[in-house]
């Protein structure tokens, strides 16, 4: 397998994986709190990020700079972005919860403009953002919220899901801006990032994780799945991922996710399915097609050398390539 289809294989099983996270994160919400689901996902995350360690044998993090970085990465993008989305998960159904995750790539380019001016977008990456987004409208169908004062109760809801996506964004823009210039292994970074925030639910959780606990078989699969998968194997394909492809490209990952949120949602849980969600759903994979065939086009001007190691960087004029010396 080529560099550039194990990078495309490591997206779309992060895809596929965090999809199916709101669905476990329903499942699990059955006889747990969402902050018992919050902390558990990243106990059993972290767990998960310990054996990868030691089976690829790879180094853990040196140094209060780098552990400061990585517990900044700790809380954008577990620890906040976690409790916001279990607590919404309350109130809204997995599938709505997974197209709301699909914000990610409009909050990632709000702070990369803010932050990494260097990283700036093609017209066609542009078009490919915004006709992603556009999907995300029509899925959400907002005119089905006109009258009654329906929106009224899951509003609240709503804005958690988008906290928790601004959270993402500003942690992967930091991810660019300050950790990859480290030099640590993609795995290292996972490790690190999530090993931090699963210290400090820790730290919390006789205060706030607390309340009766129901377990069956399948919260417990659920929770295992959310942590393993979700919180520990797919933190290191994104961060190879952002690696290869730039933070802007590699936020797109989310525009794939309410696709597989969604028809698991219908088939599972029996959430049902309008007409404007699959021509939504179509929006959004055509947004994504868009986005990654334009930087498809930039990495062939210039490509990028395999690597598993966030080494210095520098962006191209594209925002999309990464020049990554290779271990």
């Amino acid at each position: 397998m080529t560099s550039e289809k194990r990078v495309l294989a490591q997206y779309l099983a992060a895809a596929l994986v965090w999809g199916s996270s709101f669905l476990f994160m329903k499942v699990a919400l059955d006889g747990l709190s969402p902050t018992q689901v919050a902390s558990g996902r990243l106990w059993l995350g972290a767990l998960a990020m310990l054996v990868v360690m030691v089976v690829l044998r790879r180094p853990w993090p040196r140094g209060w700079r780098t552990w400061g970085h990585l517990a900044v990465l700790g809380v954008l993008l577990c620890v906040v972005p976690f409790e916001l989305f279990a607590w919404a998960g309350q109130y809204l159904a997995s599938g709505l919860s997974s197209i709301l995750n699909a914000t990610t790539p409009l909050m990632t380019s709000l702070a990369v403009a803010a932050v990494l001016p260097a990283e700036r977008l093609t017209a066609h990456q542009r078009l490919g953002l915004a006709v992603g987004g556009l999907g995300v409208v029509v899925v959400m169908a907002p005119w089905t919220y006109l009258g009654a004062g329906a929106v009224d109760a899951s509003l609240p809801a709503v804005l958690a899901c988008l906290g928790a996506t601004a959270c993402y964004g500003l942690g992967m823009t930091y991810l660019r801006r300050f950790v990859m210039p480290l030099g640590l292994p993609a795995e290292t970074v996972a490790a690190g990032q999530i090993g931090v925030g699963a210290l400090l639910v820790l730290l919390a959780a006789p205060v706030v994780a607390t309340g009766p606990v129901t377990l069956t078989w399948p919260i417990v699969l659920s929770m295992v799945a959310l942590g393993a998968l979700g919180t520990g194997l797919a933190y290191v394909w994104n961060t190879r991922v952002v690696v290869a492809w730039g933070a802007q490209r590699a936020s797109t990952v989310t525009y794939l996710t309410p696709v597989v949120g969604v028809v698991l949602g219908i088939l599972v849980l029996g959430e049902r399915l309008h007409w404007y969600e699959p021509v939504g759903g179509l929006l959004v994979v055509l947004g994504v097609v868009v986005a990654q065939r334009a930087a498809r086009r930039s990495a062939a001007v210039g490509p990028t050398p395999p690597s598993t190691r966030v080494t210095a960087v520098t962006a191209s004029d594209q925002g999309s390539d990464l020049d990554v010396r290779p271990t």
